[in-house]
């Protein structure tokens, strides 16, 4: 009893729960290691439980498992069994694809299965680790002013919404017709483009709304073919009677490479800064294909999967990001990847300013299905190549003759556009990488390609005034300023009676004299 009475806390504690090797300090203190020896004791047990656990999970999953396939054995031929069969190899074989991403030894129901559990526990986890009390300030909302723009009747009967810059149409020594890009709008055009700078070339800069986007009307069956002849047909309705230029920017770069395609006897030449390919085109190399994915964020290649292959499901994302009536961040709702240039560029207040009110306008009939459209067709087929823009001219040669041309030096004829067409591609571009260029100039041999060193995919285009005159002079040399206006010549009734005038009025003189 006098031991018992004589026994410390720590050796009562260690009575009830056994010796677990950690050691508390005594009245005299104990030394450093001792300290230590308990940690790693503590450390030792917990990693037991953890190995211990997870063993007893693996062995759950698997009894689980085992219960799963006893009780479904001799299930397919229930009639719930039946009816499913057909739903279920249907998705299964649009699914199949991404069985190209296991193992070959895997059993790809199993491994799903344990996919689908991991992320469903991650997603658990996820949710209750960003309980956050801190106050988040809420997004602003969207202003959307009253319709104002300019419209022209097709001859479908759709209206198109469009904008005019620069100088008139009797004055232009060039006119551009700019298609925006995706989550854009008219007022889009050349971000930024000085008024002066337009003048001093005599250039006319026209904007539009493409098919459901700002004030134009949808199209449902719209195309690229379609979009071209759009372009068209506000060609001739503003009075544009002789060529004129394209400007193609980013995802609108795909209707400016249509014009060249379709309309290639109306078009100058071609202005085109961080152009988009098709990603899935079947003329680009594996190398260049991979190097084009890579540099994309997660989430924007999840985009274009989900545009080629379940377009059902992008309406879900639009409506919880620009659709959603709030303000928000290119890079965000885009989900771009931006270099350093980039970032200055997003954080100016003039281009907010310009973001938000484009965004606006761009969004404005509050409908998905123009901007699935949009996204589907960046991912679809085109209808035609890049490599079918400019081509050699097929000749039909007897064998000796084509024999003959394997020896001779004479080049083929080309055929299709055969205007001028310049690249400007930012080399930190990280949104259309500067391989999509690489591939462009492979295939459009005619093209002539400015490499930006530093430069990303907003920091040359918009907002820039040195840049808008390299790119000006590029295009039309030394300005020359507008057109002056022929004056009409007079009407012969005007010229007669003027003539009449004049006699009378010498005979009148003379008799005086």
């Amino acid at each position: 009893m006098a031991a018992a009475a004589t026994m410390t806390w720590q050796e009562e504690l260690a009575t009830l729960v056994g010796d677990t090797g950690a050691r508390f300090p005594g009245p005299g203190g104990e030394s450093v290691a001792n300290a230590a020896a308990a940690a790693e004791g503590w450390a030792q047990q917990a990693r037991g439980f953890v190995e211990s656990t997870a063993e007893m999970l693996r062995v759950l999953g698997h009894g689980l498992w085992d219960i799963a396939a006893q009780s479904l054995a001799g299930a397919e031929d229930s009639e719930l069994a039946r009816r499913l069969r057909g739903p279920a190899a249907a998705a299964g074989k649009r699914l199949s694809f991404m069985n190209e991403y296991l193992p070959e030894d895997r059993d790809p129901v199993r491994c799903w299965a344990v996919v689908a559990a991991v992320a469903f526990v991650t997603l658990i986890v996820l949710g209750v680790g960003s309980v956050d009390d801190t106050p988040v300030e809420l997004p602003k909302k969207l202003y959307i002013g009253p319709p104002s723009a300019k419209t022209i009747q097709l001859p479908d009967g759709r209206h198109l919404a469009y904008k005019e810059q620069g100088v008139t149409v009797d004055r232009a020594r060039f006119s551009l017709i700019a298609p925006h890009s995706f989550l854009s709008s008219r007022l889009a055009g050349i971000p930024g483009i000085n008024p002066s700078l337009l003048e001093e070339f005599g250039a006319r800069l026209v904007t539009y709304d493409l098919p459901g986007f700002g004030e134009s009307d949808p199209h449902p069956s719209r195309n690229l073919n379609s979009s071209a002849h759009d372009m068209l047909h506000l060609a001739s309705a503003l009075g544009i009677v002789g060529k004129f230029w394209v400007v193609g920017y980013s995802a609108g770069s795909m209707h400016a490479w249509s014009a060249l395609r379709h309309i290639p006897d109306r078009v100058a030449g071609a202005a085109m800064f961080a152009p988009m390919a098709n990603p899935y085109d079947s003329k680009m190399t594996k190398e260049e294909r991979r190097k084009t994915w890579e540099r994309w964020s997660t989430k924007r290649k999840l985009m274009h999967i989900l545009a080629r292959r379940f377009p059902a499901l992008l309406p879900l994302f639009y409506h919880r990001s620009f659709l959603s009536g709030k303000q928000g961040q290119p890079e965000s709702w885009l989900s771009l990847s931006l270099g350093k240039k980039d970032k200055t560029v997003l954080e100016d207040p003039m281009f907010n300013a310009f973001w938000e009110k484009d965004v606006a306008e761009s969004v404005r009939q509050g409908d998905a299905q123009p901007f699935v459209e949009e996204a589907v067709l960046q991912v679809s087929d085109w209808g035609f190549s890049l490599s079918d823009i400019q081509m050699q001219k097929r000749e039909d040669l007897s064998f000796f003759e084509l024999i003959k041309s394997l020896f001779s030096q004479a080049e083929r004829e080309w055929v299709g556009f055969l205007g001028p067409i310049h690249i400007w591609q930012g080399m930190d571009d990280r949104v259309v990488p500067p391989i999509v260029t690489e591939y462009v100039r492979r295939v459009v041999p005619g093209a002539t390609v400015h490499k930006l060193l530093d430069e990303g995919h907003f920091s040359y285009f918009c907002f820039c005034d040195e840049c808008h005159r390299q790119v000006f002079s590029t295009l039309f040399g030394i300005p020359q300023g507008p057109i002056k206006p022929v004056p009409e010549a007079p009407e012969p009734s005007e010229v007669a009676s003027e003539l009449t005038e004049e006699t009378t009025l010498k005979e009148e003189q003379d008799g005086l004299a």
